[in-house]
């Protein structure tokens, strides 16, 4: 008998960018299991970009299906899981689905989850959630916002029949700080590719890119990541500012008409050391990977949520990683890593360029070995594909 599996809260698959939806598209993509059938929410704009009109579709064996929500501001993402969680139920029971699970990745939906739940019960399913990471603690959210985030999450934990959780940090906060509904949690990681990039050096758009951009392959830090205050770019400006480093600081993120840009040019005045490049985005994703790694180092600065996706895609592809030292980073770079506090970032970065050809080569290859030991995609799906076959 197949089981069924409903996907909410990703913005759909073909994914076009961002955590869930790379995570839907790989577990779909890599699926060996074929007594699991999976059905993904999509918001219809999502599925627009990739041409698709259809209010169901067929991807990687999904079964697909489109969801229109009005642009309603910040609540429409609370609105289109709603709907989508809705839409699953009546597949399911359209479908006659015996012991359907439905698996929601965030936990934005916490007040309106109870009656959903109740749905779910009579139907012999069950709610699996993804709490994601510290949504709650995010500089960009209005006090009011992120009072609603920490109520949500709550109710998601009270309310969910098994927590999911991709880091094991977030696991033993969900454990301790909501104890009082001694909820159910898994440790499943989020995976990266580990193949390396197509592109060589003497590919045109290899050496458009870096031609325009004035840099040299290894000789630049980088950072790839969104450009909000709690991944820390102001303390890796700062430090290194501070540090002897010859090479170019390269800012791989999007920052046009950014406030938080303004601000921190303001007080930091980046702009006088010439070694700071920012320099867009990257959307090739071949480019981007060739890009980390030909990287002297890759500079990581977030401090919130899970297991992050960039932080894997550089233990995979660069050589050299400096990390920010908290609990998140360290529990996925383990001694694979050099580790950072905000203050000291100029001496790791001073310590890295005194670093020799083969202590570099040791911690290449210890970034690799931790990857393929608990981060790529084969190893996340069937971890996936067990827990989706064995809960009953």
């Amino acid at each position: 008998m197949k089981r069924s599996v409903y996907i909410i809260g990703s913005k759909g698959i073909p994914a076009k960018y961002g955590g869930f939806e790379t995570f839907v598209e790989k577990l779909t993509e890599f699926q060996t299991d074929s007594d699991i059938q999976y059905y993904v929410a999509c918001m219809r704009e999502n599925s627009a970009k990739s041409g698709i009109t259809q209010d169901t579709f067929e991807h990687n064996g999904a079964i697909c299906f489109n969801i229109d929500v009005p642009n309603i501001g910040p609540a429409r993402a609370i609105a289109y899981d709603i709907q989508a969680l809705k839409k699953a139920i009546d597949l399911a029971k359209e479908n006659h689905d015996q012991a359907p699970i439905f698996y929601v990745l965030a936990c934005r939906i916490g007040p309106f989850i109870a009656g959903l739940k109740r749905e779910i019960r009579k139907i012999g399913g069950q709610l699996f959630v993804n709490p994601d990471g510290h949504e709650w603690l995010r500089a960009k959210w209005s006090y009011p916002v992120r009072r609603y985030w920490k109520l949500s999450e709550g109710l998601m934990v009270k309310h969910a029949d098994l927590l999911v959780c991709d880091s094991q940090n977030i696991e033993s906060y969900i454990q301790k700080d909501y104890a009082k509904y001694q909820p159910q949690t898994i440790y499943i990681a989020y995976g990266t590719e580990t193949s390396k990039s197509k592109l060589t050096s003497d590919d045109a758009k290899v050496r458009d890119w870096f031609a325009e951009k004035c840099i040299t392959e290894g000789q630049y830090y980088l950072v790839v990541g969104r450009f909000v205050p709690e991944n820390n770019y102001e303390a890796m400006i700062r430090g290194f500012m501070q540090s002897d480093s010859k090479r170019d600081f390269v800012l791989i993120t999007n920052v046009e008409e950014n406030k938080f840009y303004d601000k921190l040019l303001a007080e930091t005045q980046f702009d006088q050391d010439s070694r700071i490049k920012f320099v867009g985005t990257v959307y090739d994703q071949e480019l981007l990977k060739y890009i980390r790694e030909q990287a002297f180092a890759y500079l990581h600065g977030h401090e919130v949520g899970g297991t992050n996706p960039s932080l894997l895609e550089a233990l995979a592809s660069t050589q050299l990683n400096l990390l920010l030292d908290v609990g998140f980073n360290r529990e996925v770079g383990q001694d694979a890593a050099l580790y950072w506090k905000k203050e000291g970032l100029a001496q790791t970065i001073n310590a890295a360029e005194q670093m020799t050809d083969q202590e570099r080569f040791e911690a290449d290859l210890a970034s690799n070995q931790r990857i393929a030991q608990a981060f790529t995609w084969e190893k996340i799906v069937t971890d996936y594909q067990n827990l989706f076959k064995e809960s009953s």
